[in-house]
């Protein structure tokens, strides 16, 4: 069994019903190698042509809005639908992995009764099989609905962590990777535990060697005189009425900043721009997973605003776009 379904069927439906000619795929980097399989196999059962998006996706809200229009239908892999688009449909791609090992691992770890449940669209299709499996184990699973920006309740994404704000003592994140955890620990000051069905483990989130680095990154910040403003154009990450926001009360300071726009925002793209520090409205997690790779720091809005005094050190909250 493959690890993770792809809906092949679906798609093979959607092109034959609709007499598609030319079709468009798009997929994050972690499927990408799974790209020309599928195109191949869409071209054997369909009369269309297929085109794969070559550019970086990072998420839902980055849909290729150019290959979209060059094509009858651009179907995005790996994220649950965002935003109102005529011709793209989102394939979620969920995950065929066992949990309960993993949930077997995070139980003796969890010390509380009441846990909320969160975890990614590959594992939404689990939610039953989690809260059964706590119940089981003598707790009482909550599972929170989040904002308009999720598709599912229990669901985080990388830039919302609404579905954790529940009336709970613990958090079971359910899924791979430590950033979804991580956000969620210091967007509600809950304990979590993270359950990694991959790998079959478990560990405790704890945000404080992760809080301690921003600081530092904040505290070589203090003495800038020149910020750059970053403003995504992806439709799902553009925030310009914050960046306006952040550039009046810089100036208020008596603090330069300039907004910068750009699609794909890398630490090559800024190193010409002869700036002190960033601020970053774009996708929040390129302020913290490519952080060590930029030349100045890059803020998050929040930490800028610790900088222009206007939040208190201790005030410190990881960066969200919320609807």
């Amino acid at each position: 069994m493959e690890q993770f379904d792809f809906d092949l069927e679906r798609v093979f439906k959607n092109i034959n019903d609709k007499k598609c000619k030319t079709i468009g795929l798009q997929f994050p980097e972690g499927f990408k190698r799974r790209a020309i399989d599928i195109a191949r196999k869409i071209e054997e059962n369909t009369h269309a042509s297929v085109i794969i998006s070559g550019n970086p996706c990072f998420g839902a809200c980055d849909v290729d809005t150019i290959l979209a229009g060059k094509v009858d239908i651009l179907f995005h892999f790996g994220h649950a639908g965002m935003g109102n688009y005529d011709n793209v449909v989102f394939i979620e791609t969920r995950s065929n992995v066992d949990v309960l090992p993993a949930l077997k691992t995070a139980l003796p770890m969890l010390k509380t009764r009441k846990i909320g449940i969160i975890t990614t669209v590959q594992h939404i299709h689990k939610l039953e099989e989690i809260s059964g499996f706590l119940k089981e184990n003598g707790k009482d699973a909550v599972i929170g609905k989040g904002d308009l920006r999720v598709s599912y309740p229990a669901q985080v994404l990388g830039c919302n962590f609404s579905a954790g704000r529940v009336d709970c003592e613990e958090i079971l994140y359910v899924g791979g990777g430590f950033f979804h955890p991580l956000g969620v620990a210091i967007a509600t000051g809950k304990r979590v535990i993270a359950a990694d069905p991959y790998l079959n483990q478990a560990v405790e989130v704890v945000p404080e060697k992760f809080l301690r680095r921003r600081s530092g990154y904040i505290a070589r910040s203090m003495s800038a005189k020149v910020f750059g403003i970053i403003v995504s154009t992806k439709s799902g990450q553009d925030r310009k009425k914050l960046a306006r926001k952040l550039a009046g009360i810089a100036h208020k300071h008596g603090i330069e900043a300039h907004i910068i726009m750009m699609d794909l925002v890398t630490p090559e793209q800024l190193l010409a721009f002869k700036v002190d520090a960033y601020v970053n409205t774009a996708c929040p997690r390129i302020t913290i997973d490519d952080a060590e790779r930029f030349h100045v720091p890059v803020l998050t809005p929040q930490e800028f605003e610790v900088v222009l005094g206007e939040r208190k050190w201790d005030d410190l909250k990881m960066d969200e776009i919320q609807e």
